[in-house]
Formats: C-alpha cells, sequence, structure tokens
C-alpha cells in the first residue's frame, strides 16, 4: 500500500490552486502499514481531511514535507518519466535549442517549472547531467537515465549524475557522483553558447558546469559593450566577459574572489580571443575591489551569488545588495551601464528593485531602467508556482 497522507481541514486550498509544494504543518496524519514505507524519498498520496484524493509526489523531512509529481492517479512509472521528459523535451524544441549549431548547452529539466521538482537536467553537447535536490528524485535516478535514453538515443553518449552536493544534507544516502550512462573521456567539454565558446567540466565545476540561466543576458551585454571598459564582477568562468569583448568592448576585466574562476576565465577567453590583449583579471573580493575603482569602468556586471538562500537572512541579504549597488553606482562614468543581478530565490522583484533604487538614492545619481531581465524560457516558470521566478535583473543608465 502506498502511504496515504491526510490534511489538515481547510489545507487543501493550495493543492486545489496546484501549488507544487505541502508544507509539514498541513499534515493532520499519515496512514502506512509500516514506519519505513515513508521514509524519506518515499512515493506518497495525499488526502483531503474529507478522505478525497488530490495529489502524489515525495516525501521528505522538512518544512516542504511532499513535492507533488501529479494531481492525478496513476502509477509514477517508466512510462511516466518517459513521459515528463518527453514534454520537457518538446518545450525545448519550441525554443529551437535541441538543434541548434550555435548554442549545444541548454536546460532540459528546471524542477517544479517542468512539473518535476527536485530535479534538474543539464545538456551539454552529447552529455546530460543530472543534479537531484531531493530524496524522491535520487532514487528515481535510474528511472530519470533511462527515460533520457528514450527521448534522445544516440545523441546522449553519456549521463552524469552530480547530486551528492544538492541532496539534504540529513538524507545520509551515501550519494556519490558518477556516470549513470556510459563514460566521458575529458568532462571539459567544448560547448557552443550563441556562437561563443566555453569549456564545461562538469565533474568539477560549480552547479552542472555551467550557468546556463544568463545565456540571455549575456547576449544583452554584448550589444551594449562596444567602445565600452568593462568591469565583470564574480565572473565565475567569464561567460559575461567572453560576450563583452565579442561585442567589441575596449576593455574587460574579470574579479572573483575565486583563483580557480579565475583560471577559468582567462581560458574561455583565449579559447576565444586566442591573441587579445584586452583582457585582465584579478583575483580579490568583489564587494571589496569595488570600493576603490574610480570611474575608470563604464559597463559594470554585478552578478553575485544567492545572498539569501532562505527568507530569515532577507534583511542582511538586502543591505548586502544594497551597498554592492551604491559602490558601482557611485563610481561608474557618466553614461555607463549596469547590469545588476539577483539570483535568490527569497528576493522578489519588487523588492529588488526597490534595494537598487535605495542604492541610486545613496550613490546621488540619475538612473533610468533600459531593461528588467529574468531567467530565459528553458527555465520556465509554473504559473501555479511563483517562487519559481529566482533571476532578476536590471539594465541602468546611469547619467
Amino acid at each position: 500500500m502506498i502511504p496515504q497522507i491526510v490534511l489538515r481541514k481547510g489545507k487543501e486550498e493550495s493543492l486545489l490552486r496546484r501549488h507544487p509544494w505541502i508544507f509539514s504543518g498541513a499534515i493532520d496524519h499519515i496512514r502506512a502499514e509500516e514506519e519505513e514505507d515513508f521514509a524519506e524519498g518515499a512515493l506518497v498520496e495525499v488526502y483531503t481531511h474529507q478522505g478525497e484524493f488530490i495529489a502524489q509526489g515525495h516525501y521528505q523531512a522538512g518544512s516542504i514535507a511532499v513535492r507533488v509529481l501529479s494531481f492525478e492517479r496513476g502509477p509514477i512509472d517508466q512510462a511516466w518519466w518517459n513521459r515528463r521528459i518527453a514534454v520537457a523535451y518538446d518545450i525545448r524544441r519550441t525554443l529551437r535549442l535541441t538543434d541548434n549549431p550555435r548554442t549545444t548547452c541548454y536546460r532540459l529539466v528546471h524542477g517544479e517549472g517542468d512539473a518535476l521538482p527536485g530535479l534538474v537536467v543539464d545538456i551539454y553537447g552529447s552529455t546530460a547531467v543530472v543534479q537531484c535536490h531531493s530524496v524522491g528524485m535520487y532514487r528515481a535516478r535510474m528511472e530519470i537515465a533511462q527515460a533520457l535514453h528514450e527521448v534522445y538515443g544516440d545523441r546522449l553518449t553519456s549521463i552524469y549524475d552530480k547530486s551528492s552536493q544538492t541532496l539534504p544534507y540529513k538524507a545520509h544516502v551515501g550519494a556519490v557522483d558518477g556516470y549513470l550512462r556510459g563514460h566521458a573521456e575529458n568532462p571539459a567539454q567544448e560547448v557552443l553558447e550563441n556562437g561563443e565558446r566555453f569549456l564545461v567540466n562538469w565533474e568539477e565545476g560549480q552547479k552542472t558546469g555551467f550557468f546556463l540561466d544568463q545565456r540571455e543576458n549575456r547576449e544583452l551585454v554584448k550589444r551594449y559593450a562596444a567602445g565600452r571598459t568593462v568591469l565583470n564582477t564574480f565572473c565565475y568562468t567569464g561567460g559575461f566577459s567572453v560576450y563583452a569583448l565579442a561585442g567589441g568592448a575596449r576593455e574587460v576585466c574579470s574579479v572573483d574572489s575565486s583563483e580557480r574562476a579565475v583560471a577559468l576565465a582567462s581560458e574561455n577567453m583565449r579559447l576565444n580571443f586566442p591573441d587579445t590583449d584586452a583582457h585582465t583579471e584579478v583575483v580579490a573580493d568583489a564587494v571589496e575591489y569595488l570600493r576603490e575603482i574610480g570611474d575608470r569602468y563604464d559597463l559594470i556586471i554585478l552578478d553575485p551569488p544567492a545572498f539569501a538562500k532562505h527568507h530569515k537572512v532577507l534583511g542582511n541579504a538586502m543591505q548586502g545588495y544594497k551597498r554592492l549597488n551604491a559602490r558601482a553606482l557611485s563610481q561608474i562614468r557618466p553614461g555607463g551601464i549596469l547590469f545588476t543581478f539577483s539570483c535568490s530565490q527569497a528576493v522578489s522583484r519588487e523588492l529588488f528593485r526597490t534595494t537598487v533604487f535605495s542604492a541610486a538614492a545613496i550613490a546621488g545619481r540619475k538612473v533610468r531602467i533600459l531593461h528588467q531581465l529574468s531567467q530565459p524560457a528553458d527555465h520556465p516558470i509554473n504559473i501555479y508556482h511563483p517562487e519559481g521566478e529566482y533571476l532578476k535583473g536590471l539594465v541602468l543608465y546611469v547619467e
């Protein structure tokens, strides 16, 4: 028997609106033959207080107790996984990403945005990289690998599981990163993004190896870069730096606190511009580096890691965003362009805009919003799960 979770009276409202999370406080009681039947990662059915079936999903310890896989009855079997991956693939085919000779890397599965909460799958050429953020998804990783094989066939030569760092730390599932299918002789593979070349190492790099969610925003930097002196802070693999130089920037400086990140940025620069002397790299804390830049730069990119992983630290995070943006806005050259981002899910679009407004007021500059940015379409947002809109960005003209 599949364990049954019975909700407290009236706690089904969000599920009736098809929100894919059930919080622990909404649960009245659990019916199961054995206690281990509802261990973390187990498939469970969810019922209203009146006993009506409403959803099924993966059970987990913590605040979010169930991540909903389906609002319909029916087996969550191999055929079900095949259908979900096929739908995700069809969306990317519609976006002209699956057979694009100029872009060979993209996100195939984006968690709740693809009705697969807790799962991320990124494609790098002929390799799929799987990251499970829930124990339920991790336990289904072989079914996920089989579904990827069903959809892609021989176009995928390897499927790599990189879940050890993304699973809940108390899960104790003994996850070890490794290949679920095939093998790559060299995990540092060259991929194309809008015709620009990048080396991606899914075994050793951050996330799945590359930050795919800034693809369209990097292209926008390219449009504005001609003749400008560009500062790319928190540069990681130098994505924005490559695009800036491709757009005709006069000079580009990449800054990151990680020596490895700066080395990767330099490597990607050499890959695209082997003879350039227009790129410099600095290993430094970006916040500290911004103290003394003067008016050297007229295009600055602020793309920090998430300052707020959850709402408990939101206040401190917003002070961090304000300080960071105020330093850039106060020193950018007149007529300069600032690209500023937040990738914190806990930070709403309105709160981020208000914080940047406060930073502009502190800097005492006249500032216009040219663009309001978000994540690309291969990172879709489930309309019933607005929390999925995690990436916010503004492009500002500073007088």
